[in-house]
């Protein structure tokens, strides 16, 4: 596969090889897209157990009953879990090789989501710097929306993180 142009694995020998994660800083152009994929179906046990362990009380999160008498007529699917899920799956062809996650910017819920919703992302590369402080690193910032399974838009955000160049990453293969 190495030498072919399919990219995502490095072959160690004959029909052996490696799952790779992320690119380096060079590997990366304003403007692409990454569709981030398999999908995700939101569960009602998802919402309760990451409401329950950041100690979030919320009826609009837990309360069937209560939610009855709301606009929605049942339960929200929490933003922490809608944003925890979106941000993991776009880790593995964006910031994979990341050093360190910089930040979050502009985190916007635009529409709600309800157990039993696929989710699905896509992240797309809004810059891209060398680092000043840390030689060898460069910052990438992109813009990561999620999306229902029918096409609308939940969630979107800036995020912002440091990964090594292919240089630096060799410099540190060989350290090992």
């Amino acid at each position: 596969m190495e030498g072919t142009g399919i990219t995502g694995y490095k072959q160690l020998g004959p029909q052996r090889y490696r799952e790779v994660l992320g690119f380096h800083y060079e590997d990366f152009t304003v403007g692409d897209v990454f569709e981030h994929r398999p999908g995700r179906t939101v569960t009602e046990a998802d919402n309760v157990l990451m409401n329950t362990l950041c100690m979030n009380p919320s009826p609009l999160h837990l309360d069937a009953a209560y939610c009855e008498q709301t606009v929605w007529g049942k339960p929200l699917i929490s933003s922490l879990v809608t944003f925890s899920i979106v941000c993991g799956m776009s880790v593995r062809s964006t910031s994979g090789r990341a050093t360190a996650n910089l930040g979050w910017d502009k985190i916007r819920l635009t529409h709600p989501v309800f157990a039993g919703d696929t989710l699905y992302a896509e992240s797309r590369i809004l810059a891209k710097r060398l680092s000043s402080g840390r030689a060898g690193e460069g910052i990438i910032t992109c813009e990561t929306v999620g999306l229902t399974s029918k096409g609308e838009v939940f969630l979107s955000f800036e995020r912002s993180f440091l990964v090594p160049t292919r240089e630096r990453a060799v410099e540190e293969r060989a350290r090992y």
